[in-house]
């Protein structure tokens, strides 16, 4: 990929994110209230989508060899507690995933 064309890849990702950014201002002015179905999808998305990642993220975890799933175990209980703890979905899923790294990396 040539220069040129990493720079018209880059404004076209920037482009398209900022229409579907300011897209929702003009569909839901200030002065027009949001429909229910929307207002329940802005609720139900987050936790949907975490859920699917947690689901991603496990979905090759080998429990029946060593370290039979142990370091993905140990880190969703980390990010669990952390995040009930603090309540900070970065600090959260930030910390279990360096829990993760250190866990793979050095001790299993």
């Amino acid at each position: 990929m040539t220069s040129m064309e990493m720079a018209i890849t880059i404004g076209a990702i920037v482009l398209g994110t900022m229409c579907t950014r300011l897209i929702s201002f003009f569909v839901f002015p200030n002065d027009r209230k949001v429909p229910k179905f929307v207002a329940f999808l802005g609720k139900a998305f987050p936790i949907a989508v975490i859920g699917m990642l947690v689901v991603y993220a496990l979905k090759d975890t080998v429990i029946l060899a060593y370290p039979h799933g142990l370091p993905e175990l140990i880190s969703v209980v980390a990010t669990t507690i952390v995040h009930l703890w603090r309540r900070s979905m970065m600090l959260s899923i930030g910390g279990g995933t360096v829990l993760y790294m250190i866990l793979v990396q050095a001790v299993f």
